[in-house]
């Protein structure tokens, strides 16, 4: 995928696949192939993706050149969203013979030299000690074999490393095989370098399984849809039907499109995109995505956004871009690693020189030693712990409808001591009611509920949404208003039949001076009960209030009571509703009164988030992302509810949970913290690993094979142990 800048029609962005970038060494060794390049302005590559962003000039550079730039270091690149120029599978195919290859001689050697030997159990072990040479030119020429087999599959990737002056992994297990040859040690050599090969395709294979997670997503949706129009029904390509086009899904199938149902009721399974566990009824008027699965009955679905653009399509992007953040615990460990290698290469010079010159000992042995050494100073398994964790918790996610925006976020979540939730459309089922219209001033009950609803006519707020759908209840006539202005935490105004109506909350009556004593008791009454008064006046006439009532949502309590177990406490309440409101739904939440913050701006949550921070440390916010953005982004964490029907709520949140189900919040948290104790485990293993493998090197213990083994084989242990997470519940 390529965008060029529309006005200088130089700078340019492209996005390629990248085939072979399985380990942080081959990321090093494009940055340095691309630290020359003519005309490159910048570049980032997302290891675990097989992805490279790179920003160019236009004039001096191309996507083939770049592609070329590529192909020099071994790999294979071409633009994402089309397809490769050849399959990569004869080039598996053959890697794998060769492996297999190697392995057969290498075993076919161990056999020779026991039968050669005597056929003893000690012949038969004696292959992996390193002071015994192996007998017989039949089980050379089979360790010789295994050699031709195996080192084509490095020698191409070292001598590349070698062109740009690295000293990569395939380098380090080049030069180990050859020292073994040199030492005499044939099976010692035939054995690295199998073992290598082999380690190195099982590596690339549980890679690709934790890579198959995303695949996966995209997978959810079918490439053809039946298309309804004025000649019939037919099958078209989904890349091909644009907005507009209306097509019919069949009991069962998946809905290939996202789109507004336009005949036709059914149950719709959307736990492929929302993680909801119930299948949600549809008919005509509601909205449908792409990837969810139709229930018994048959839907006719007015497309509204080509595939590119569906909120599947957008989660897979997000989840993608959220892939290459790095998180920080990432950058510290390749920090550390950067120099943790060069300081076991060096410490392998000394250990090659410095006894036999200083101390007069052996040469063999401790050249050998130090070929161990230069053996475990790959950090593969090191720099990998953390990303492939992180990967694998993020699309574990977004299989349950929880979207993170990327290690950071996740990370950060982990550490939450403190959550604070929005009331209304958050807490509450964000489907409020009016309950009842108080008439002051001799005006009539439909000309209140008229006036408010011209006023909040294109409110997306739920308590708008209330008043529309009361009016259209009592069927008052739609009004016109002009002029509308929001007012942010207090209400709306505009003009309707040319006299200024203003809509909105009690303070925002007492700012502009239009409140009477006379509805002091009417407020009162309805706090008490847990109601919201929206107030309602014509020029500077308070001429009545629509009393608004909302329920608590589902499991909300157990919710709640789950955050607490898991150490996140306080849970508090954050409102610009009454206090007596908030009260009420607090109390069957069973959040504590103290906890509950009512009457507040949008600029008083930002205060309260501060002040929760100060007390508890990392604090989290949950809210609709309608009218507490504010809170949201000032928050540690931002968490928005039901963004999959919100374009800007999947913008802006931190965490995004596609439905409005508030028990995905202590999911989430529990994955956060699994994924950072995942990635502790992780580097644990590895650092043991290579910290055990230095001081048996050093001492003389450790053998060639037994350090590959360890070396090669902890980079699978990592990637299997981070696969857990794709499980996660």
């Amino acid at each position: 995928m390529t965008t060029t800048c529309t006005v200088c029609e130089l700078h340019a962005e492209s996005t390629f696949k990248i085939e072979g970038m399985d380990c942080r060494e081959e990321v090093a060794l494009l940055e340095r192939r691309f630290k020359n390049l003519r005309g490159l302005e910048d570049f980032s590559a997302d290891l675990m993706g097989q992805r490279l962003h790179v920003k160019y000039d236009a004039a001096k550079l191309s996507a083939s050149a770049i592609a070329g730039a590529v192909a020099d270091t071994g790999m294979r690149a071409w633009l994402e969203h089309e397809e490769p120029l050849a399959s990569s599978e004869p080039h598996t195919g053959r890697r794998q013979a060769l492996v297999w290859t190697s392995g057969i001689a290498l075993v076919a050697g161990i056999v020779t030299h026991a039968i050669s030997a005597g056929g003893s159990a000690a012949a038969v072990l004696g292959w992996c000690l390193p002071d015994v040479p192996a007998v017989g030119v039949g089980t050379i020429a089979c360790f010789v074999i295994s050699l031709a087999a195996g080192i084509p599959l490095t020698a191409g990737k070292a001598w590349r490393a070698l062109k740009t002056r690295s000293l990569d992994i395939n380098v380090l297990m080049l030069i180990a095989a050859t020292g073994a040859v040199v030492l005499g040690q044939w099976s010692e050599a035939a054995a690295v370098v199998f073992l290598f090969a082999l380690a190195q395709m099982l590596e690339a294979r549980t890679l690709d399984r934790a890579r198959s997670a995303i695949r996966a997503l995209m997978d959810l949706t079918p490439a053809h849809a039946l298309v309804r129009d004025a000649t019939g029904e037919r099958r078209v390509d989904v890349d091909q039907i644009v907005p507009g086009a209306v097509i019919v899904v069949r009991p069962g199938e998946k809905i290939p499109l996202d789109g507004e149902v336009v005949a036709g009721q059914s149950e719709v399974n959307q736990a492929p995109v929302t993680g909801e566990s119930l299948p949600v009824d549809k008919a005509p008027g509601d909205g449908v995505f792409a990837g969810t699965i139709n229930g018994r009955g048959a839907l006719d679905v007015r497309v509204t956004r080509l595939r590119r653009d569906t909120t599947l399509a957008r989660i897979i992007h997000m989840v993608e871009r959220a892939q290459a953040e790095r998180a920080p615990s990432q950058t510290l460990v390749e920090r550390f690693a950067g120099i943790y290698t060069p300081a076991v290469i060096v410490l392998a010079l000394g250990i090659a020189v410095v006894p036999p010159v200083a101390l007069h000992l052996a040469w063999h042995d401790w050249i050998y030693r130090a070929l161990v050494l230069l053996v475990v100073s790959c950090p593969c398994a090191l720099v990998i712990s953390t990303p492939v964790s992180i990967v694998a918790a993020l699309a574990g996610a977004a299989r349950k409808g929880v979207l993170i925006k990327g290690g950071r976020h996740l990370e950060r979540t982990s550490r939450v001591r403190c959550i604070a939730f929005d009331k209304t459309g958050t807490l509450t089922r964000g489907a409020p009611e009016v309950v009842n219209v108080v008439a002051l001033d001799g005006a009539g009950t439909s000309s209140i509920v008229g006036l408010a609803a011209a006023v909040e006519h294109r409110s997306t707020h739920p308590v708008a949404h209330a008043i529309l759908k009361h009016a259209a209840q009592l069927h008052v006539a739609s009004l016109p208003a002009t002029g509308v202005v929001a007012i942010p935490g207090r209400g709306a105004e505009g003009t309707v039949d040319g006299a200024r109506v203003l809509v909105g909350n009690h303070r925002l009556f007492e700012e502009r001076h239009v409140c009477v004593p006379a509805i002091h008791d009417h407020l009162a009454a309805l706090d008490a009960t847990g109601r919201t008064a929206v107030l309602v006046a014509r020029g500077q006439a308070l001429i009545g209030l629509i009393a608004i009532a909302d329920r608590p949502r589902d499991a909300g309590r157990d919710a709640l009571e789950l955050l607490r177990r898991q150490g996140v406490a306080p849970v508090v309440m954050l409102t610009g509703d009454s206090r007596g409101s908030a009260r009420s739904i607090a109390a069957e939440l069973g959040i504590a009164f103290e906890d509950v913050r009512a009457e507040l701006l949008p600029e008083d949550k930002v205060t309260a988030i501060e002040d929760l921070r100060r007390q508890h440390g990392t604090v989290a916010m949950v809210g609709d992302g309608v009218n507490d953005a504010p809170a949201l982004a000032s928050a540690d964490v931002g968490i928005v509810m039901g963004a999959a029907g919100s374009d800007a709520a999947l913008e802006t949140a931190d965490v995004a949970l596609m439905a409005d189900e508030l028990l995905k919040i202590p999911y989430t948290i529990r994955l956060s913290r699994a994924t950072v104790r995942n990635i502790k485990v992780n580097l644990a293993i590895s650092l043991a690993l290579k910290g055990a493998f230095v001081v048996a090197a050093v001492a003389g213990i450790a053998t060639l094979w037994m350090a590959v083994l360890a070396d090669t084989g902890a980079s699978v242990i990592v990637i299997a142990n981070a696969l857990r997470l794709l499980r996660a519940d």
